[in-house]
């Protein structure tokens, strides 16, 4: 066997490797074993064909394969990688290399062409590129959100100063001063719309009480109907197509109707000449490897559909992040689906944006799917009789406009108030005072939080009741039910029911 035949068999044999030959013209003349593997074809079916064949036809219009032999001539080798096309018309990812072969008088005589297969290796280079791009969104969304909720923390001190201090005005304004109450109106309607600004803030940043329940969200969208028809207008066309058995989850309806109806104004919006918005109901089983980084299980999807203007893919990236709106100016507060992202969040679920420019969004949000048995619930004790106004209270707050407007509305309802600017304070004031019915305390103050200030008044005192103060939703883990929660900024009326409410329940001792 002469050295000939030996290399056309060693190059037959390889499997790991496409390797044949190609006439000056791009005809395949010769056919490995490799090639069949990866191609699917047998040497029969390919010899004398063009190998443009195994080209894409986008590839195949912009005249890539002339372009490769042409640069092979001229630089004397082509090399890159791309999509290549099997016989059964699947797609692989290629490595490619294509030489020029020359006879001893100079004269071209046809390419050597060599692939290998990079599939795998580019699938595993796709997941590891969108992990990355995950890893960063969720890092850049934490930092956002710790950002959104401080900024909303701060937000909520001052509207409470604002809302209580214009409730202590008003009453203090003679009835016949009309004009002076539709001012004041103007000023509490103004400051309530701040309010809501940032409970949507506080959303976006997972930090929004929620009332959750178990729901149907099928019921829930029927139920809303009306609400949605209203709200899209007399040129839209309003379409659900929902499961038909219970898709019950458990999250705050009311979020959950605020956020349907969010995506719904967003999809009509994004049709200004009329359409259609589709609202679909379902259930989708997801494995660990899901794209949603949610945990294996059955998943509630409430998806809103619209055939809109859409987003290009950085708008859809930033279209959840707070204040980030592509409407006009007074037009929307870029709020909207940062609070459903929120929700989504809170509630052990997902938002997702898929969006096309110029064909349409589809909005999707993913929430565990719970049990249809209804558990039992905790009923509320009927309200019971005020106690007597004559209260000795400790008000604690490091913001001192905040501390002022609290003493002023219990002081107006008839409480004796003691204040103090730091829970280091609080405590040295209880040491020199007469004993106290109730501690107000606000929960974010330096060098001892209003977690701290409690612990270390129940050692002292363990029967003091508590009000906690926050204009965050979760209560600090530990101080468990006997601490009544207030949210800022809250009014005059829900402050009393607080100090109302810790001092009716009467206090077990703490061990």
């Amino acid at each position: 066997m002469g050295d000939a035949e030996r290399f056309r068999l060693l190059v037959g044999a390889v499997r790991d490797y496409a390797i044949y030959m190609l006439d000056p013209g791009g005809h395949v003349v010769s056919w490995n074993a490799g090639a069949e593997r990866f191609k699917g074809y047998k040497a029969e079916e390919v010899i004398g064909r063009h190998f443009s064949l195994f080209y894409t036809p986008e590839d195949q219009e912009r005249r890539i394969p002339e372009f490769a032999l042409d640069t092979a001539k001229v630089s004397g080798k082509f090399e890159t990688e791309g999509w290549r096309v099997r016989k059964d018309g699947s797609r692989f990812w290629a490595h490619v290399v294509i030489d020029p072969i020359i006879d001893p008088e100079g004269n071209l005589v046809g390419f050597a062409k060599i692939t290998r297969d990079l599939t795998e290796r580019r699938e595993a280079q796709d997941k590891l590129e969108k992990a990355k791009e995950a890893l960063f969104q969720s890092q850049k969304m934490e930092a956002i959100g710790r950002f959104t909720g401080g900024v909303a923390h701060d937000f909520n001190n001052l509207l409470a100063v604002v809302l209580g201090g214009l409730e202590l005005v008003q009453r203090r304004v003679g009835n016949d001063d009309h004009q002076a109450h539709r001012l004041l109106d103007n000023i509490r309607q103004a400051a309530q719309r701040g309010v809501n600004l940032t409970q949507r803030m506080l959303a976006f940043a997972r930090r929004q009480e929620l009332k959750p329940e178990l729901i149907d969200v099928c019921a829930q969208i029927r139920g809303m109907a009306d609400i949605l028809d209203r709200s899209l207008g007399p040129d839209m066309t309003l379409v659900t197509r929902l499961s038909r058995q219970p898709v019950t989850v458990l999250v705050d309806p009311t979020q959950l109707e605020m956020a349907a109806l969010n995506l719904a104004v967003n999809a009509r919006d994004a049709m200004p000449a009329g359409g259609t918005v589709a609202i679909e109901v379902d259930i989708e089983t997801l494995d660990d490897s899901n794209d949603h980084s949610l945990n294996a299980g059955r998943y509630a999807v409430l998806a809103v559909i619209d055939h809109g203007t859409g987003m290009d893919e950085e708008t859809a990236r930033q279209a959840i992040e707070p204040f980030f709106s592509t409407k006009g100016i007074g037009k929307g507060t870029g709020l909207g689906l940062s609070m459903v992202h929120g929700l989504a969040e809170q509630s052990g679920g997902r938002f997702v944006l898929s969006s096309t420019l110029g064909k349409g969004t589809t909005a999707t949000l993913l929430l565990p799917l719970q049990s249809a048995v209804i558990t039992e619930e905790l009923e509320r004790s009927a309200m019971e009789a005020l106690p007597s106004p004559a209260l000795n209270l400790l008000a604690v707050d490091d913001d001192a406009l905040v501390l002022m407007n609290t003493a002023a509305m219990l002081e107006e309802a008839g409480h004796s108030v003691t204040t103090a600017y730091s829970g280091q304070e609080a405590l040295k004031v209880i040491g020199q005072s007469k004993p106290f019915d109730a501690l107000i305390t606000d929960q974010g103050m330096p060098n001892m939080t209003g977690q701290q200030l409690i612990e270390r008044v129940w050692t002292l005192f363990p029967k003091m009741p508590v009000v906690l103060a926050t204009g965050y939703a979760e209560t600090p883990p530990g101080l468990g039910p006997d601490v009544i929660r207030l949210s800022k900024p809250f009014l005059q009326a829900q402050l009393l029911e607080a100090v109302r409410s810790a001092t009716v329940n009467a206090i077990r001792p703490r061990q």
